[in-house]
């Protein structure tokens, strides 16, 4: 049985080999070259540490053995900063379940009217599976290749 739960501080060194290897193999490849080390560097175990200590909130799914499949980050509580799933889990609703939970954890706390994410360029359509919209087209920062993306509540009651 998969468990979701927030994260704390002591899961920074799963959650970062989670999503440094997953990063590596999907992200990466549709970002210039330059930026993978910078990429790479914002996943690290004490940039995860950090990211919860200065009020990001993360959360996990665990497996039966306690290992971490999945993940979900939100910045600022409603911009989605990370959703990795493992190869061996994805395809199994494990992404819409964070994000649910994620997203019912920032709305208990705050009266957000949207959810924004910068959707890596092979990931757009879990986004869009999730209700989030194009803002613009696909964008180049300082070798990041991103799609910028809006969830408006209003337009999903």
């Amino acid at each position: 049985m998969i468990r979701l739960i927030q994260a704390e501080i002591k899961h920074a060194q799963p959650i970062s080999e989670l999503i440094q290897a997953l990063a590596k193999k999907y992200v990466c490849p549709t970002c210039d070259e330059s930026f993978h080390e910078t990429l790479l560097g914002s996943m690290t175990s004490q940039s995860i540490k950090e990211y919860i200590q200065s009020g990001y909130q993360y959360h996990i799914a665990i497996d039966p053995e306690s290992n971490i499949i999945a993940v979900i980050g939100m910045r600022d509580s409603n911009h989605l900063y990370h959703l990795f799933v493992s190869d061996d889990y994805q395809g199994q609703g494990i992404a819409r379940k964070l994000w649910e939970m994620a997203k019912s954890a920032s709305l208990r706390h705050t009266r957000h009217t949207h959810f924004t994410v910068n959707s890596a360029v092979n990931a757009e359509h879990v986004y869009k599976n999730f209700g989030f919209k194009r803002i613009a087209g696909i964008r180049t920062r300082g070798g990041m290749v991103d799609v910028p993306m809006r969830l408006d509540l209003s337009e999903n009651v």
